[in-house]
């Protein structure tokens, strides 16, 4: 598989489960309808209905912080998108302009790889964000 491809069903993946959580959910369920009903109509309702449990899903794991679950939806998601792109290349463009549209700043998709390495008695801290440490 095209590993740009991937990345953006990836990036579709975190994106959309975001947005399950957010006030814009109805419209970003709209803008995923539409795209299953361009390119995949026979599999539209199916995502709808996804889309719908999903959120009830979403909304009691944040409610719990209860981030496995995140987690998993974000690969389930991830996973719908990428046999979308799989099976209509086309839909590509679309799919970047519709997550272009629900999240203009990239925010809810926003994802941060790091590597380190350390060795005898090296210490490596590292953070996406904020990173405050206390040793005694």
């Amino acid at each position: 598989m095209d590993p740009e491809v991937a990345l953006l069903a990836q990036s579709a993946g975190t994106t959309l489960v975001a947005l399950m959580a957010t006030d814009a959910w109805q419209h970003a369920r709209d803008g995923v309808t539409r795209l299953w009903r361009r390119t995949q109509p026979e599999r539209a309702e199916t995502v709808a209905a996804e889309w719908e449990a999903g959120r009830e899903d979403v909304l009691a794991a944040v409610a719990a912080d209860d981030q496995e679950t995140l987690d998993e939806l974000r690969l389930q998601w991830q996973g719908l998108v990428r046999r979308l792109l799989v099976a209509r290349p086309a839909a590509v463009e679309e799919l970047r302009a519709l997550l272009d549209q629900l999240d203009p700043g990239g925010s809810a998709a926003r994802q941060i790889t790091q590597h380190a390495t350390a060795s005898g008695q090296a210490r490596v801290y590292q953070a996406g964000r904020d990173q405050h440490i206390a040793e005694r």
